[in-house]
């Protein structure tokens, strides 16, 4: 169970109700009458962000369920507040709540592209894609405002270093010349994910992103500028949105998106109960069939977090989703894949005074 709603706190636009610790608090705080019956005044709950300064700024992983070894992430925390979005446990790290607090307390980090080329320029450095948006979305609404992306993506650029990206934010699109740029040369790929195309269960769902229409809008305009899109149906919800899968399928590749993806939910850790209280808040009819099905498909349980199931999910739900999202991508005429990109003009960029070469 989790804990109740603050009452001096007024939401808008949020996908958790609570702040429920961290599983890594030894205490759980529990809210308790002092007795007197006085109202509290009532505030509106504002996003807040602080700065961070790390050491270094591109991450290292060796998941073999992901086709990538190093990522970036500008932010910690993501005020799209996706009640669904597997990061939320990643604010336990630093004594937040996965609740609220991932969603109203961000972490920026402006210095990021010049430790990126600090990263990038040194000797033992060896050039791979750089993958964008792997935990929080770098495209969230504060970007608007702080503009960490341009800086990276001018350092990638200048470095001839490939990137991909992981967004559904609208800000994408004032850095279009940047990604048009870089896919000219082989060396840019965006992935836009769609969860449905109800406006309204969206707007439950993931209350501070752009509307489905508008993700559609942005896969139009990335298309037209010559940058590969890849649709990212994700997640996958049991009897919510999974009756979707082919007419999101449809609208991206009409569109202008070249490839596809799909992903089932994925309830990792402090996720779960979260996905839950949303349920009983939102669908409370239907909650207990939608995690049923969600069951179905992670061995009996919320979660399966083992290599190889994580975003694949196992059994026959899964199996038959799978089935007609292939189907569905043939029929359509979406690539196999994503096409590779280009490491091979990765290299320092000219600087004034450097010897010009003969050849």
């Amino acid at each position: 169970m989790l804990p109740p709603r603050n009452p001096d706190e007024t939401l808008k636009a949020r996908g958790a109700e609570s702040r429920p610790d961290g599983r890594f608090e030894p205490y759980q705080r529990i809210r308790e009458s002092d007795g007197w019956d006085i109202p509290e005044d009532s505030h509106l709950l504002k996003t807040e962000v602080v700065t961070e300064k790390p050491r270094s700024i591109i991450t290292r992983n060796n998941s073999p369920d992901i086709g990538f070894d190093r990522s970036i992430n500008p932010y910690r925390g993501c005020e799209h507040g996706c009640i669904y979005c597997y990061a939320r446990p990643s604010h336990s790290y630093l004594g937040l709540s996965p609740g609220l607090d991932f969603e109203t307390k961000i972490t920026a980090k402006p210095e990021a592209a010049r430790l990126l080329e600090r990263e990038i320029a040194r000797p033992s450095y060896r050039v791979a894609p750089i993958a964008l948006g792997t935990n929080t979305d770098p495209y969230q609404p504060v970007e608007a405002k702080l503009a960490i992306m341009p800086g990276i993506l001018r350092v990638l650029r200048d470095w001839n270093h490939p990137l991909t990206l992981v967004t559904r934010g609208r800000t994408v699109l004032r850095d279009l010349d940047l990604w048009a740029e870089m896919a000219a040369k082989d060396q840019a790929a965006v992935g836009i994910s769609v969860t449905t195309l109800d406006a309204k269960l969206a707007r439950s769902l993931e209350p501070r992103a752009p509307t489905p229409q508008t993700r559609l809008q942005m896969i139009g305009e990335l298309s037209k500028a010559g940058v590969p899109v890849r649709v990212m149906v994700a997640p996958v919800i049991p009897v919510l949105t999974e009756p979707e899968i082919e007419a999101i399928l449809t609208a991206a590749r009409e569109a202008g998106a070249s490839t596809a993806s799909m992903i089932p939910l994925r309830l990792p850790h402090e996720v779960a109960p979260l996905f839950r209280d949303w349920l009983e808040r939102n669908r409370p009819g239907m909650a207990a069939h939608v995690m049923n099905r969600v069951q179905a498909m992670r061995g009996g349980r919320d979660n399966d977090p083992r290599f190889g199931h994580r975003f694949r999910g196992a059994g026959a739900e899964a199996e038959l989703a799978k089935q007609r999202f292939r189907l569905a991508r043939k029929r359509l005429g979406y690539r196999e894949g994503s096409p590779p990109l280009d490491c091979s003009r990765f290299g320092p960029p000219p600087r004034a005074g450097d010897q010009l070469s003969l050849f």
